[in-house]
């Protein structure tokens, strides 16, 4: 049996076409007939952004991109819409703009515990569906007790910014792979997928190197590649 496909994938929790792009992917893997390893890592969009941010998140786009209110609530409308069609319930209503630090923290406290996967989804859920905070530490411990993690652990963790520097190994690889937006998925270690892509456009990939992979074992030689260096998906981030 081959090893799995390999899949990184650079997100923030404060991004909208993050989740969509989840969605999108999990649908993929779903039409692939191979086994999958996903690990996620951190991209901060706004790191500036204070952890209590009074305004709502049309207020913070339109300062953050300078754009007018009414352009704004329609980007958000637009983004809604594409989000139900993948079974997501944005609320921007409920939205709590917030710095997401300690919510990248917490991501890597739970790949460390085995429970990434279920953190990120319940991560994402929380800010685009349920109108809670991802940025004080008391609802974080919160959220990760229902995923299965330790309060405990989580509270001291999270205090003593234990994986802080993981999040900053994470922005510095995606400096160092041009990664400019997310979400990015780098997969196999080879091909760069930039975007929340159609799940036809995922699965087109995974196939790709599960085909590759045949090839190279008949040859007795693998293709070659630096990660990110090349194209699988059309250029420019979505963000």
């Amino acid at each position: 049996m081959s090893e799995p496909i390999s899949v990184h994938v650079w997100s923030d929790v404060a991004c909208p076409w993050c989740f969509i792009g989840k969605r999108r992917f999990e649908r993929a893997v779903a039409g692939y007939d191979g086994e999958v390893a996903v690990q996620y890592h951190s991209f901060e969009l706004s790191p500036d952004t204070p952890v209590d941010f009074t305004g709502s998140a049309a207020d913070f786009l339109a300062g953050h991109k300078g754009l007018p209110a009414e352009q704004v609530e329609q980007m958000l409308a637009q983004v809604t819409a594409l989000a139900a069609a993948e079974g997501l319930r944005y609320d921007y209503a409920a939205v709590r703009h917030t710095k997401t630090l300690k919510a990248h923290e917490l991501m890597h406290l739970a790949l460390e515990r085995g429970k990434q996967l279920p953190m990120v989804e319940a991560l994402f859920s929380a800010y685009f569906e349920q109108g809670r905070h991802v940025g004080h530490l008391d609802d974080l411990v919160e959220l990760a007790t229902e995923v299965g993690l330790d309060a405990e652990d989580v509270r001291a963790a999270l205090t003593a910014g234990t994986y802080a520097d993981r999040v900053a190994e994470d922005i510095d690889q995606a400096r160092r792979l041009g990664i400019t937006g997310v979400p990015f998925y780098v997969v196999d270690g080879r091909y760069g997928v930039s975007g929340a892509q159609s799940p036809e456009t995922f699965l087109s990939v995974l196939r790709k190197v599960a085909d590759e992979r045949r090839t190279a074992a008949h040859v007795g030689d693998g293709p070659s590649g630096d990660v990110g260096t090349q194209d699988a998906a059309p250029a420019g981030a979505v963000r």
